[in-house]
C-alpha cells in the first residue's frame, strides 16, 4: 500500500510539472508593432489597426501572441529612434519595425534614414529583442535617383543584422484605390485585411523563431 501511495504521489507531482510546462509554453509572445501611421491605423477604428488585425489572425491560427500598437502618425525614422527606448517596454520579445515612409515623403536623405534605422535596430538588439523589418518603397514622384538610394535600405539592413524581413508594407494595396482612404496613401479596412493576409506567413515564422530561440 505504501508503494502504491508513493506512485500516486509521484504521478500527481509529475502531472503538475507537465501541466505547468504546458502553461508556460502556451504563454503569448509579447510583440510591439513600432512605426508610423501605417502601423498606427490612421483614421481607422482601433480594432482595424494593423497590429490588432495581425494579432487576431495569428491567434485564430493557434499562434499565441500579443501585439501592442506603438505606431505614431507622422513619425520619421529620427522620431522613432528618439522614442524607441520608452515606446518598447521591458519584456517585449519582438518588434515589427515599420518606418521610413515619412522620410521618403519629406525627401529626407536616404543615408540619414539608413543611419537612424540602423541605430534603432541596434538598440533593440542590445536589449535582446528580435526584429522583423518591414520595408518601404520611395514614391514615384521622388524620382529615379532618390528611389535608387532609398529602396535598397531595407534589404541591406535586414542582411546586415540578420533580420526577418517583409519587403514592402503596402504590397497589394498601393496601386488599388478601393483599398485606400480618400487621401490615396493610407489603407482602409479592406487594405489592412490584404496587408495582414500577405504579412501573416512572415510574422508567423517570426514568432516561431522567437519561441524556438533558447532562453
Amino acid at each position: 500500500m505504501r508503494f502504491k501511495a508513493m506512485l500516486l504521489h509521484f504521478a500527481v507531482i509529475a502531472g503538475g510539472i507537465f501541466a505547468s510546462s504546458s502553461t508556460v509554453a502556451a504563454e503569448p509572445v509579447p510583440l510591439v508593432g513600432f512605426g508610423d501611421s501605417l502601423m498606427a491605423g490612421y483614421q481607422l477604428p482601433r480594432e482595424d489597426a494593423l497590429p490588432v488585425r495581425l494579432e487576431k489572425a495569428l491567434v485564430a491560427e493557434g499562434v499565441e501572441v500579443t501585439i501592442a500598437n506603438a505606431g505614431v502618425s507622422g513619425d520619421t525614422s529620427a522620431a522613432g529612434l528618439a522614442r524607441v527606448d520608452w515606446s518598447v517596454p521591458d519584456g517585449t520579445k519582438g518588434v515589427i519595425l515599420e518606418l521610413g515612409a515619412n522620410d521618403a515623403l519629406r525627401g529626407i536623405a536616404p543615408e540619414e534614414t539608413e543611419r537612424n534605422l540602423d541605430a534603432l535596430i541596434g538598440r533593440l538588439k542590445d536589449r535582446g529583442i528580435a526584429v522583423l523589418l518591414v520595408g518601404m518603397l520611395a514614391p514615384p514622384n521622388m524620382g529615379a535617383d532618390y528611389a535608387a538610394r532609398f529602396n535598397p535600405i531595407y534589404p541591406k539592413l535586414a542582411e546586415r543584422h540578420g533580420l526577418a524581413f517583409y519587403p514592402f508594407i503596402l504590397d497589394g494595396v498601393v496601386t488599388r484605390s478601393e483599398m485606400q482612404l480618400e487621401d490615396g496613401m493610407h489603407p482602409n479596412a479592406e487594405g489592412i485585411a490584404i496587408m495582414v493576409e500577405r504579412m501573416l506567413p512572415v510574422v508567423r515564422d517570426f514568432v516561431k523563431t522567437i519561441r524556438d530561440t533558447p532562453k
